[in-house]
């Protein structure tokens, strides 16, 4: 009964002080303007970290390294697909063979909904994903008051990313795809674009082009780009300008308007800050990369995105592989003391999915599980926090009816349709190319190259195959995995996930002893309410969970502390001048 009198008067508290000061908020805050900015969604953060700290005895762990590993479009079909496939090119049924992520300890699921869309979109999942906020559709590195193609609403909504905050404790960074560097993924991690196909300043409408700058020109002139140690992908279309042939694609220009050549003013930068740099464009230049000799590393691999792994060319001529990027910026990122942040994605997953071509998309899956072994092999799990998660899903479905073990999964079914008497292939599209009527069915082919372009059939005829709605998993391996990623939670906690555990942003001086979420001692009946902090030897009642640096929780709007016994006596006031009146 005790028990329950403290828990309603908690309640009561809360309920009457949130009432009571809520008129302090200006009226001309809306409150949907108040669910979309960068705030809310720390403050839904805070309050899923705390509901996941409570069933943990130890917060002590924290991660020196993180690596993040973003399969683009790699929805849990495409997870199981890609398993059997490893497991039947080992010769195996491959049901029941594992994947690397497959092992990790901790899975849990994220919602992919951006704030005006039900099915996610790659720039705006991916600023969920690094930076902790919901945003809008084709936005990049921005809250919700931004507005597509609206320069100026860019400068009010910019929010750090990952990569901020790591720099902000001193570890190295990197970056690491094998799509454009400035593609929609990756940008999310340096950049503030209103439009993610603002890659060069071709792309940004001539009105806007003196306020806002394009996302390869924030890379290397802005924070934290110009301070990112390791970048590795493709997109030199992006860097060069309009009178620069590509060295690869000789026939090919550069996009850029300005004149500028970004690659040399990248070198220039480092340059001038006596900072020991490299650019490489190749396979065998990235091979001769000395790491003790390189604190910095450009790589830039291709005009546009770099070819599929089936399409690549191995040779020192052609492009490194995703795994073998990897293990280059690992062998500079570890020689930092402080530890480092590197985000890997495989981007090309995507792509193909796009394309309704489950072959390349479960190979490029594939490509990035290579990858995260090499990762593994590099790093120490105890000391190293390793996520392995999706940005969005796609449309392609797993089925069949009594399909034996180990039917080629690329294949048709062992069974025709009961309806029209023709084969169709175990994975199907919602959507897409494959469309056709009479429907598509499965080619007889004879060559690895017929089974490599095969689309499958999809239901609804459309140019591309659209993403999926469908929470997407998130794989964790390393300090405080198993309390922090479980569960069901939203796209953009996983960031504030990740800083916890490796000291992070708001949560740098965990490391130092200075827990914010460290469960009281006391009554706790209300923890993201009723601060466990005191004054004067009272407890802290407040109306918001945000942290002052000093640890003791503040209401936001004015910054207001009041004593809970205080408050209890205003609030009797309060209910007593109600019911006269």
């Amino acid at each position: 009964m005790m028990c329950l009198l403290v828990s309603l008067k908690c309640s009561f508290v809360f309920m009457t002080l949130t009432f009571t000061l809520g008129k302090s908020i200006p009226a001309k805050i809306s409150k949907q303007e108040k669910i979309q900015d960068r705030e809310y969604w720390y403050e839904q953060a805070r309050i899923a970290l705390r509901r996941r700290l409570q069933y943990s005895d130890d917060h002590r762990p924290f991660a020196k390294n993180v690596i993040l590993f973003v399969g683009d479009g790699m929805g849990v079909a495409t997870t199981t697909a890609s398993r059997i496939l490893r497991g039947q090119r080992m010769g195996n049924s491959g049901e029941d063979h594992e994947l690397a992520w497959d092992t990790f300890p901790a899975v849990a699921l994220a919602k992919t909904y951006n704030m005006d869309a039900q099915v996610g979109e790659s720039s705006a999942c991916a600023t969920a994903l690094m930076c902790g906020v919901k945003t809008n559709f084709e936005t990049v590195g921005l809250d919700a008051r931004g507005r597509f193609e609206n320069c100026f609403s860019s400068f009010s909504s910019r929010v750090p990313s990952l990569i901020d905050w790591a720099q902000e404790s001193g570890k190295s960074t990197g970056i690491v795809t094998n799509t454009r560097i400035t593609h929609a993924t990756p940008a999310a991690l340096y950049g503030h674009a209103p439009s993610r196909y603002w890659e060069d300043d071709s792309k940004v409408p001539p009105a806007s082009r003196k306020s806002c700058k394009d996302l390869a020109r924030q890379l290397i002139e802005n924070d934290p780009g110009r301070n990112i140690n390791v970048l590795l992908g493709g997109g030199r279309r992006h860097w060069l300008p309009k009178v620069a042939h590509d060295p690869e694609m000789t026939k090919e220009e550069g996009r850029r308007l300005d004149g500028r050549n970004l690659i040399d003013d990248w070198l220039r930068d480092k340059k001038k800050r006596g900072l020991k740099a490299e650019y490489v464009w190749n396979k065998g230049l990235l091979e001769k990369v000395k790491p003790n000799q390189a604190d910095y590393l450009l790589g830039l691999f291709a005009f546009s995105h770099m070819d599929f792994e089936v399409d690549r060319d191995p040779s020192p001529l052609g492009d490194p592989s995703l795994a073998d990027m990897t293990r280059s910026a690992l062998s500079i990122l570890v020689k930092n003391p402080k530890g480092f942040l590197l985000v890997v994605e495989g981007g090309r997953i995507d792509h193909a999915h796009h394309y309704n071509n489950a072959y390349r998309a479960l190979d490029e899956t594939l490509a990035m599980e290579t990858a995260v072994l090499a990762a593994l092999s590099m790093v120490n799990p105890t000391e190293t926090l390793i996520i392995v998660t999706s940005d969005h899903s796609h449309v392609m479905t797993i089925g069949g009816q009594a399909t034996p073990r180990g039917h080629p999964i690329l294949g048709p079914d062992s069974k025709v349709s009961d309806v029209d008497g023709q084969p169709y292939t175990t994975l199907l599209y919602g959507n897409g190319p494959g469309y056709a009527t009479p429907r598509i069915v499965p080619m007889n082919t004879t060559s690895a190259m017929e089974d490599r372009n095969q689309v499958h059939a999809s239901a609804i005829p459309r140019q591309w195959g659209t993403h999926a709605g469908e929470d997407v998993p998130v794989y964790a391996l390393g300090p405080l995995a198993t309390t922090l990623f479980a569960g069901t939670f939203d796209q953009s906690y996983i960031p504030h996930a990740i800083a916890y555990s490796a000291c992070l942003g708001e949560h740098r001086l965990r490391c130092q002893g200075l827990d914010h979420y460290v469960p009281s001692s006391t009554h706790n009946c209300s923890p993201s309410e009723v601060s466990g902090n005191a004054v004067n030897g009272q407890p802290v009642a407040v109306a918001s969970s945000v942290m002052a640096d000093d640890g003791h929780r503040v209401i936001s709007s004015k910054g207001i502390q009041i004593k809970l016994q205080d408050f209890v006596l205003v609030s009797i006031g309060i209910v007593k001048f109600l019911a006269v009146s």
